[in-house]
């Protein structure tokens, strides 16, 4: 039996002391302070040292997607500014949800505190994660008696690591520095390092760590970097470098020759909604795939590489259902009759519970942070001004996808108690015996639709609530709340690997092969539509509908977009855009900008009339500039680096094209004095 890797090694007395200090970070991503400073011998001179410490790197992989807030999850942040996500909070009182135009700048913006999880904490945490592999890098060698095949798949399991960060860096900020070793005193003369650059020693290394980390068919323990995962990876790196057939060739590899597929029908544990009397789900394989319980089960022939969550030792909250579900018990929506809160979220030992209207077990205690657009709501499941409703992932009548307009009043003060949400009064509506009629025809019954009224991807988000299924007194439903609860996840799956060889067929000008591979998923989703052709924006609505929460969303919309601006290749409006040009554009007007900025604008309210809005005391105004498609490098890091200068991006204060940087990663290496 396969046993989780987290599990062996967190027993390990070595880990503790190790990650003790490893975790204990300084401000600056410059300084970096491993135990190896100051007790090298200890810590690095044994194989279990270096298993410790790719341990600590499968943690902090983990703590780069989830940071255990309570309201919400980092992973969101890379939906605010994309084609299909926004945030929807509106009681946050003029922070920074809206207009990033204005408030995202080199210092503020960066961080929003509390429920924000915002930009800078992708930067802190994604140096964090290279430093960790450094580690092993800088003393892998050291080590003796390590056979070497041992010795190259620890440093290929590093260099995925490193490089999984380095993809996400530079896809959310650009030029940025190359770190490679670890300093025996810290460096503040770093020049940046460009992102072209940076992704081809991501391929160099990558295909290290694809010739000698071992194939999951080949180890123990699931959770540890495989050889899969590192292909899977070194596909998307050769899509940035433009070497698209080598994509195509390693994505077809993967796909045909290492004993994966997609899951095609119902498999391992039932795990049905959190009450089959209020919603209740026909088994199907969309809603069995995505259980945590089967995402690392042994029947599951479609997992590439998880991130595994559901062993006490090493839980981190996941309050997925809190964070993305729509607030459906809030008081902004009225009953037909003018009754404000017609629903709540009732505990089971409440006097006014009813185990048929129970939806806080189903739907969970949303509190609506991150709410998806309407482009992802409705526009990419319309054909020919036909919904469908067949497809798996939007499908009702089995209940993996929910509108607002199923769930019921459960307030016993309603006098519509039972009956279906509405969102617009039918008719005239007296105010239930209390008066005129204070509900007309045509007349809005959810004062506030950003927050309270959008539909819920039931089969992608739901995660049942262990810690609150054993409380009767408990009304807080949030997704994996603590200790006990399944909150495991995917990394990487096959029906991403599907959809980025489509990707590699389209930049060669095989659209035909593309639609194949396209086609692969929705047939497993059952969608009424099949394609001939495709393109660039039918695989990036695939890539909506197969992979919403699952991708770094954002950072997949740039890395399209250079590929796009590299290839030549139109979007699905003629657009081509400019290699020389495409992430260096500034302004919030409708022509022009990146594939990123066109997505943005055209499927999300971003820039529109309709992107503006008041709730109560508050104004908002969603809107983004064609420069936002990378954040800025945080001013912290530029002051921090005080003997050299560090570039900011294109139109950011701070940014001149002047200030050098290396344009050749084996320079950059070079100018640290190691070969890491």
């Amino acid at each position: 039996m396969k046993q989780y890797i987290n599990t062996l090694l967190y027993r390990s007395s070595k880990f503790v002391a190790l990650a003790a200090t490893m975790t204990a970070c300084t401000d600056s991503f410059l300084e970096q302070d491993p135990l190896s400073f100051y007790e090298p011998t200890a810590t690095y001179s044994t194989e279990s040292g270096l298993q410790s410490a790719l341990t600590m790197c499968d943690k902090q992989l983990k703590t780069y997607i989830l940071d255990g807030n309570w309201n919400n999850v980092g992973l969101a942040t890379n939906y605010y500014l994309t084609d299909v996500g926004m945030y929807a909070k509106t009681d946050m009182g003029g922070g920074f949800q809206d207009n990033f135009d204005a408030k995202l700048t080199p210092t503020s913006g960066m961080s929003g505190g509390g429920d924000g999880n915002f930009m800078q904490r992708f930067w802190d945490q994604g140096f964090n994660a290279v430093k960790y592999a450094n580690s092993v890098l800088s003393y892998v060698d050291k080590v003796q008696g390590l056979a070497d095949d041992i010795r190259d798949a620890y440093k290929g399991r590093a260099y995925f690591h490193r490089a999984y960060a380095y993809y996400n860096l530079t896809l959310q900020f650009g030029d940025i520095p190359l770190i490679t070793k670890l300093m025996t005193s810290p460096k503040q003369d770093y020049k940046s390092t460009s992102k072209e650059a940076i992704f081809k020693m991501l391929v160099h290394d990558l295909e290290f760590a694809v010739q000698h980390v071992p194939s999951q068919q080949n180890m123990s323990y699931i959770g540890m970097v495989n050889q899969e995962a590192c292909m899977h990876l070194l596909v998307k790196c050769y899509l940035v470098t433009g070497e698209y057939a080598k994509a195509e060739q390693t994505a077809t590899e993967l796909i045909t020759n290492h004993g994966l597929h997609l899951m095609l029908e119902p498999f391992g544990t039932w795990q049905p909604s959190g009450n089959e009397k209020t919603w209740k789900v026909t088994r199907n394989v969309v809603w069995d795939l995505h259980r945590t319980p089967n995402i690392c089960h042994s029947a599951n022939k479609e997992l590439i590489m998880p991130i595994i969550n559901s062993n006490d030792q090493n839980f981190t909250t996941y309050n997925i259902m809190r964070a993305n579900f729509a607030h459906w018990s809030n008081s902004v929506i009225r009953d037909p009759h003018g009754l404000a809160s017609p629903a709540s979220n009732y505990a089971r030992n409440n006097s006014n519970y009813n185990a048929e209207l129970d939806w806080v077990r189903v739907a969970g205690r949303g509190i609506a942070l991150n709410r998806t657009s309407y482009h992802y709501n409705k526009t990419i499941w319309n054909y020919d001004g036909e919904t469908d409703w067949q497809d798996l992932r939007h499908n009702r009548e089995v209940g993996n996808w929910m509108e607002m307009e199923d769930f019921k009043y459960n307030n016993p003060k309603s006098s519509w108690y039972g009956k279906n949400y509405q969102l617009y009064a039918t008719e005239d509506y007296g105010n239930n015996g209390l008066g005129g009629p204070l509900v007309r025809k045509g007349d809005i019954l959810c004062s506030d639709t950003i927050r309270s009224w959008y539909p819920t991807p039931l089969y992608q988000l739901y995660i049942l609530d262990a810690v609150a299924e054993a409380n009767q007194g408990a009304n807080q439903f949030q997704g994996a709340q603590g200790k006990g609860c399944n909150g495991d996840m995917y990394l990487f799956r096959l029906a991403d690997t599907y959809l980025l060889r489509a990707e590699a067929r389209f930049y060669q000008g095989n659209a035909s092969g593309a639609a194949q591979d396209v086609n692969a998923v929705r047939q497993r989703a059952n969608a009424k539509k099949m394609y001939t052709t495709v393109t660039i924006g039918d695989i990036m609505d695939e890539r909506a509908r197969e992979l919403y929460m699952e991708e770094f969303r954002q950072a997949e919309m740039a890395r399209v977009s250079w590929c796009l601006a590299k290839s030549g290749k139109p979007d699905e409006w003629g657009n081509t855009y400019d290699i020389n040009t495409w992430d260096k554009q500034d302004g919030t007007d409708l022509t022009g900008g990146s594939y990123w900025y066109k997505r943005c604008t055209t499927y999300n309210v971003f820039n529109r009339p309709y992107g503006k809005g008041q709730q109560g005391s508050q104004a908002f105004e969603y809107k983004v500039n064609k420069h936002n498609i990378f954040w800025p490098v945080p001013n912290s890091a530029i002051t921090a680096n005080n003997k050299a200068d560090l570039r900011q991006n294109f139109g950011y204060d701070g940014y001149s094209d002047q200030i050098p940087m290396w344009t050749n990663w084996e320079e950059a290496v070079a100018d640290e004095g190691g070969s890491n």
